[in-house]
């Protein structure tokens, strides 16, 4: 039987979320948002204890399961199904929101369509599409104690998604404090967004390029780790 090739969005994803579970420490508690976001379960680093919390009612997510070993009870708030670590606790989303409002997690990890130059951020709206509501994305931004954005570069159509300023309704204004995406990680200060680490083979001018809002080279700009 012939391999399967990863194809290239694979592999863009796989750079953004190993890149985020580098900046996981020990002893976080943290909510991963629907969709990328979810992978970085699976890379949590060798050593390091955190605790992965669901807007549905969960605490200690672990991996996603193996395949023939899912138990169809056990789902995250994208109803895709996960696994749990030992002592993981279940409650109700009420007692899951009032973790979250009272500024109980660490970091926040989420994916968004639209990111401003002054961190905020625009994810619960996706235009000419039925909203069912905003999900838990508005309280995450508002409470959690650091708010890392993951998402590709560009829409498929080759759009900055890095904008002077965010033109879909805000789900959080001046909220976000890093963006990591498949070509680099930028940090949001109150003087611009600076552009810390960049993708192998990748210049400055390509990643300015393929961003609307200006960016600023770090002193220490450096490589992002394979």
């Amino acid at each position: 039987m012939p391999m399967i090739k990863p194809s290239k969005d694979h592999d863009k994803r796989e750079r953004i979320v190993k890149r985020i579970a580098r900046e996981l420490h020990d002893g976080f508690y943290v909510n991963l948002g629907i969709g990328m976001p979810t992978l970085v379960a699976n890379h949590v680093p060798p050593g390091i204890q955190v605790v992965l919390q669901s807007e549905n009612g969960m605490l200690g997510i672990g991996p996603y399961p193996i395949e023939g070993q899912e138990d169809p009870d056990l789902i995250n708030a994208g109803k895709e199904t996960v696994s749990e670590m030992p002592g993981t606790s279940y409650f109700s989303s009420a007692d899951s929101f009032a973790m979250i409002r009272g500024g109980h997690i660490d970091l926040s990890v989420l994916g968004a369509m639209e990111v401003d130059e002054e961190g905020s951020i625009a994810n619960w709206m996706i235009p000419g599409k039925m909203v069912k509501g905003m999900g838990g994305a508005m309280d995450l931004v508002a409470s959690a104690r650091r708010v890392v954005v993951a998402m590709e570069h560009t829409t498929r159509e080759g759009q900055p998604k890095i904008l002077k300023k965010c033109t879909l309704p805000l789900t959080g204004s001046k909220v976000v404090d890093t963006i990591v995406t498949e070509m680099a990680y930028i940090r949001v200060t109150p003087t611009g967004l600076v552009l810390e680490e960049i993708a192998p083979s990748l210049t400055f001018d390509d990643v300015q390029l393929a961003t609307e809002a200006a960016l600023i080279a770090s002193p220490s700009l450096k490589v992002m780790e394979s």
